[in-house]
């Protein structure tokens, strides 16, 4: 029979791996009786798990939440995910986590065994983080926002327009969706009737919140891909759709998911290639991204897109001559 505290570890592991377990199963695991599986599960009770039970033929075991964060048990793949996240978080694009990542990062790396600490540190140095470029967010809005997509209850909150117009929002908020730039927040705003899109670094939570809400079906049912549309387009300045001639698999590897929305066209309706909704800031920049795809495309919108590519296209012709201009 395993020695008490090791029983205890291999009974904890199995509670987190699993969302149900039978009494007698885990007694089999363990190599025990039902009846020292039942005391073990109140020695756990006692160190601050919740764990709840049910008796009949369909009873068993769960693994609750508490109200203490008590030791964890990972495995090697899950220790290292854990480390990477957090060596991310402390470089990423909430604000007022940074500090609390660093410090939880250097518990985790303590308690690693070499071959694990070695692992995360080669992959820490063969990579670079980009993150932060964009406007960060408060950790305590995230919460609130995600708390209430959780519970189905109505955000009431203060924010403030691309235009810097200030204005009270009451919405139901489906999801939120990280862009690789920024957050935002996708949710159905009952007073204008439709879907809107809120970047979260604007949002000001205002409590209390409102009554719960039944969830609706977002956009096409893809609440990524309508944040991402009217993130890479409507955001900018310049918004462009753009037709490329390729397959969506070609091009999909060049183009993250926070510069443009690819959507494949259909070769019966005598379209071939993939549709780009994207935007900038400069006409000049967008420009240089599209070329910089590598494959030949059409600009269906803006006009102003063409008329500057013309424009490079002279210019660049006139570089490119055997003889420029004298």
């Amino acid at each position: 029979m395993l020695d008490t505290s090791v029983r205890l570890l291999r009974l904890l592991s199995l509670l987190q791996a699993r969302r149900a377990w039978g009494g007698a199963e885990l007694a089999q695991r363990l190599g025990v009786t039902t009846r020292t599986v039942r005391n073990d599960v109140e020695r756990l009770r006692i160190l601050g798990y919740e764990i709840h039970s049910a008796t009949g033929t369909a009873g068993g075991y769960r693994m609750g939440a508490g109200t203490a964060m008590p030791p964890l048990l990972l495995d090697d793949e899950e220790a290292v995910a854990v480390a990477v996240s957090l060596h991310a978080a402390a470089s990423g694009s909430v604000t007022g986590i940074e500090e609390t990542s660093l410090r939880a990062l250097t518990k985790v790396q303590r308690m690693l065994p070499s071959r694990l600490r070695h692992r995360i540190e080669a992959m820490r140095a063969a990579t670079v983080s980009v993150a932060g470029r964009g406007p960060t967010v408060d950790a305590g809005t995230l919460t609130a926002i995600a708390a209430a997509i959780r519970d189905h209850e109505r955000l009431r909150f203060d924010y403030e327009g691309h235009d810097g117009t200030a204005s009270v929002r009451t919405v139901e908020p489906h999801r939120l969706v990280y862009t690789g730039r920024r957050w935002y927040l996708l949710a159905w705003d009952g007073e204008r009737e439709d879907w809107r899109t809120f970047r979260a670094d604007r949002v000001r939570p205002r409590t209390p919140g409102g009554p719960r809400f039944t969830p609706r079906t977002p956009p096409g049912g893809d609440a990524a891909a309508h944040v991402v549309r009217g993130a890479a387009s409507t955001a900018y300045r310049h918004a462009a759709r753009v037709r490329l001639h390729a397959p969506v698999e070609a091009v999909a590897g060049r183009i993250p998911p926070a510069a443009g929305l690819l959507t494949p066209l259909d070769p019966a309706e005598g379209e071939s290639g993939c549709l780009l909704e994207t935007g900038s800031e400069s006409l000049h920049d967008l420009a240089g991204f599209l070329g910089s795809l590598g494959v030949p495309f059409t600009v269906l919108h803006p006009p102003e897109l063409r008329a500057h590519l013309r424009d490079l296209a002279a210019r660049y012709a006139a570089a490119a001559a055997e003889e420029g201009p004298r």
